[in-house]
């Protein structure tokens, strides 16, 4: 094979092509991963509004507990005083 002589100036212009090149295709990976956490991050939000659906279903839920258990107690009360049979 015969060798080829190369110049500063060309090996310089192959080095900044290859470069160049790794910089194009970084920024084209970024830009996927970028896409990627873009649908993480909205998967996140869809989960986190759901998780305070459940938080307000279940106080609610509490709630109404409170309630049944506060009805029994006048219930009581209200057959002790007399007031209803």
């Amino acid at each position: 094979m015969k060798k080829k002589n190369i110049s500063i100036d060309q090996l310089a212009q192959m080095v900044q092509r290859g470069f160049n090149e790794t910089a194009v295709n970084m920024d084209r990976r970024f830009e996927h991963v970028d896409k990627r956490f873009d649908a993480v991050d909205k998967r996140l939000d869809k989960l986190e509004q759901g998780h305070e659906e459940i938080k307000l279903r279940l106080d609610n839920v509490a709630y109404r507990f409170e309630l049944v258990e506060l009805q029994r107690r006048v219930e009581i009360l209200e057959k002790k005083t007399g007031i209803k049979k």
